[in-house]
């Protein structure tokens, strides 16, 4: 019975460190998408408006670099 006892401690400690780094990512994450300024941003949507323009008036979806179809 202790040892039973004692895996669901450290089971419950391992749960409350996965949220916490999972918290700690997720600000990561925000900080650094609000590290852009308006103009960053903006020039960023032109610039996948455009490609989305060229790919749409050809009628055929475009491969993108990473692999996947746009």
């Amino acid at each position: 019975m202790l040892m039973k006892a004692k895996w669901w401690k450290v089971l419950g400690l391992a749960g409350v460190v996965g949220v916490a780094a999972t918290g700690a990512l997720v600000v990561r994450a925000e900080r650094r998408r609000r590290a852009y300024t308006p103009e960053e941003i903006r020039a960023k949507l032109q610039e996948r408006h455009t490609i989305a323009q060229s790919g749409t008036s050809r009628g055929s979806r475009t491969s993108h670099p990473d692999g996947h179809l746009g």
